[in-house]
């Protein structure tokens, strides 16, 4: 577990944060301990990427054979150096594209701020600058609204139905087309899974506290704040926690509590309030160059999906473990008070999500689209996850 008050260290370009070299150093050789490092950070073993291969096989992927030359890529991400969650996952695709090409494709990664900032990489793998990048949909929000329907939606999907949406619903087809203009393939890699409402340096008892309230909230939950006397701030995650010790803003929202503990905000805040109204699900996805992606081998391109697709799997599992851990942690170690959203605040915000998502029926065209295929994929899933999932957890409380 990273330290509660500090903002994880950055790692020397290129390093990875493992010790081993850089992916992109021009050697094709694989590790030389024959596997990629396990333990605490999770990151993928031998026996699992080769369980991943032996998948991509069974559905017609050959084994790849090795190669004289190796694809050497770039990834730039919107997250601290090894941060836990999203950052963490960024670490395990490249590691298991290297893995899982035989050493033929190494991918370098670059955390926030090496290479582009944060707010920066939709448009630097746009350009080809970096053939990779790995974000949230929410953050391209100026560029194309209707993109943070693939991060999270305000009382939406949570994530198991958020991949079902991608994979089964028509999610994927409306995403790719939506990126296509920018010459950008988007896939799923990686979810920190149900967020919490956010940390709040004063309590928020009534909707007048919520008047004037500097809150960094992206996406459509800083909206529905906006809309409800809220003042959203837009910055990017290593400078929030400074930002709330400072008094730039006054309440923040990031993740879940093992990736929000990581970052420090324990150390500034003791009021953490839930639910994530805003962020039920927190899926990353994986930006790629289309250019760079269609110059691509078959083989190698099923392998980055490959890895996007394990890495949001494990993630999924890794983020409820995790969150549970830190959740409790935060109230018995850090001294942090949960605290839900008032009845009042909570419907409040209920009302107006309606009327915010809502928004995107009258903005026609591709946006439309997006939004009329997501609630028709909601109202199909949400009877059963009431009947399977909701009256369940009911049950299982009495």
């Amino acid at each position: 577990m990273t330290t509660h008050g500090a903002k994880p260290p950055r790692r020397p370009a290129g390093d990875g944060g493992t010790g081993r070299r850089p992916h992109g150093d021009g050697s094709s050789a694989a590790p030389a301990s024959g596997r990629v490092d396990a333990g605490s950070s999770g990151a993928i073993s031998r026996r699992a990427a080769l369980g991943l291969a032996g998948a991509a096989a069974a559905s017609g992927l050959a084994a790849p054979a090795l190669a004289q030359t190796t694809i050497e890529w770039k990834m730039a991400t919107a997250w601290p150096a090894d941060l836990e969650g999203p950052g963490q996952s960024a670490q395990r695709i490249c590691d298991a594209i290297a893995l899982l090409s035989g050493g033929r494709m190494r991918v370098r990664l670059f955390p926030d701020g090496e290479l582009v900032p944060a707010t920066g990489i939709f448009d630097t793998v746009s350009a080809g600058t970096a053939q990779m990048g790995h974000a949230a949909s929410a953050y391209w929000q100026a560029k194309m609204p209707a993109a943070v329907f693939f991060t999270a939606v305000p009382f939406g999907f949570l994530p198991h139905e958020h991949v079902t949406w991608i994979e089964q619903g028509g999610g994927q087809a409306l995403w790719d087309k939506l990126y296509a203009p920018y010459g950008v393939r988007p896939f799923l890699a990686g979810n920190t899974g149900a967020q919490m409402g956010g940390w709040f340096t004063r309590p928020v008892e009534t909707l007048q506290d919520l008047n004037g309230l500097k809150i960094r909230m992206p996406g459509l939950g800083g909206e529905i704040m906006r809309r409800l006397g809220a003042t959203p701030v837009s910055l990017p995650p290593g400078e929030l926690v400074q930002a709330l010790s400072s008094g730039l803003i006054d309440a923040a929202e990031f993740l879940g509590p093992a990736s929000d503990r990581a970052l420090g905000f324990a150390g500034v805040s003791k009021l953490y309030y839930a639910p994530g109204f805003h962020d039920p699900n927190g899926a990353n996805e994986m930006l790629v160059n289309s250019v760079a992606f269609d110059g691509l081998a078959e083989d190698l391109k099923a392998v980055v999906i490959a890895a996007c697709r394990a890495e949001t799997l494990l993630s999924m599992a890794e983020s409820d473990w995790r969150n549970a851990q830190a959740f409790q942690a935060l109230k018995t170690e850090d001294g942090v008070e949960v605290r839900a959203y008032p009845p009042e605040i909570l419907a409040a915000l209920r009302n107006t999500g309606v009327q915010v998502v809502a928004s995107f029926a009258d903005a026609g065209g591709l946006d439309r689209d997006i939004y009329k295929n997501y609630m028709r994929t909601l109202q199909t899933l949400a009877p059963w996850s009431s009947a399977s999932t909701r009256l369940f957890l009911q049950g299982r409380e009495v």
